[in-house]
């Protein structure tokens, strides 16, 4: 199998992935999987479309990963793994749909109004 390259996108970060056939080595800008993210539970989601579809270990991915949280950034990722294992072989695609994981989440933070002290928070009233 060649390199396969695609991206994801979760908010505001953006996710570029590169993977090939390998012994499972994900390494985030530059850094091990474990050294990114501290928190098992992200791991796990990055981990999710390959423990679905059974191939953990099997592919080396190579992520570039920029803009918004930790947590976004993870959720852009799995989007990314699932559709570059989608685009390497077609029959995963009813266990990853069924998962929801090549579903773009289109939430975005919404826009601060003016005369208002975020988006819908108004300034405390005083009524005298």
């Amino acid at each position: 199998m060649e390199i396969s390259n695609t991206s994801g996108r979760r908010k505001t970060s953006v996710a570029r992935i590169y993977m090939q056939a390998g012994q499972g080595n994900i390494t985030i800008n530059g850094r091990d999987i474990k050294a990114y993210f501290s928190n098992e539970l992200l791991e796990n989601i990055v981990n999710q479309p390959l423990a679905t579809v059974e191939q953990v270990g099997q592919y080396d991915i190579k992520v570039n990963v920029s803009g918004g949280g930790i947590s976004a950034q993870a959720e852009a990722i799995r989007l990314a793994i699932s559709k570059a294992l989608v685009g390497d072989n077609e029959e995963v695609r009813p266990a990853l749909k069924k998962e929801g994981f090549l579903t773009r989440d289109p939430r975005m933070v919404e826009r601060k109004k003016f005369g208002k002290r975020k988006a819908r928070r108004s300034f405390q009233f005083s009524k005298r």
